[in-house]
């Protein structure tokens, strides 16, 4: 594995933080470095947020992504700001329910992921976050799976330990 540099945006109430702090999680959890440096704004809903994750298998001498293998644009204001950054050859991961449109980013690799739609199915929505964690995983291979499940154990405790299950499902509801 070389290294990987990971933005997730989106507005707040997304989840876009957790999928950052849950494959910063499960990368540690592999040995590997890792780097998740969150940002947003000061409204706890609706407002921008936004994560990078950096994992590596050597030393990662700065935080700040300039280049990213993969982007996962939740919103299109995220899309706009975001897209440029992604490498020759990298991923685009976009979410389909609600950026709608043809979505180009020459050199790029675009996944269309309705998270939306996807976590309806599982008949939660707030596991759309997850879906989108599930095509990352999929497609980067950033971290394993068992990683993953071990993370979000240690992350949702309590009376959310219940929720692991159904974001186990979400992981695995996008076929891209």
């Amino acid at each position: 594995m070389s290294t990987q540099k990971i933005i997730i945006a989106g507005f707040g109430g997304q989840g876009v933080l957790l999928i950052g702090q849950l494959l910063a999680y499960a990368a540690m959890m592999e040995g590997k470095e890792v780097t998740w440096m969150p940002s947003y704004g000061p409204e706890m809903r609706g407002g921008t947020a936004n994560c990078t994750v950096i994992v590596s298998d050597k030393k990662i001498a700065s935080p700040l992504v300039t280049q990213a293998t993969a982007v996962a644009a939740m919103n299109g204001p995220s899309l706009e700001k975001f897209k440029d950054l992604i490498v020759p050859g990298g991923d685009l991961f976009v979410n389909a329910s609600i950026i709608t449109g043809g979505v180009e980013k020459e050199g790029a690799k675009i996944h269309n992921v309705d998270c939306m739609g996807l976590a309806a199915e599982l008949q939660n929505t707030k596991v759309a976050n997850m879906v989108m964690l599930g095509a990352i995983y999929q497609v980067t291979g950033v971290v394993s799976e068992s990683s993953i499940k071990a993370a979000m154990e240690k992350t949702f405790t309590g009376g959310k330990a219940k929720l692991v299950d159904l974001n186990m499902k979400a992981l695995y509801a996008w076929k891209g």
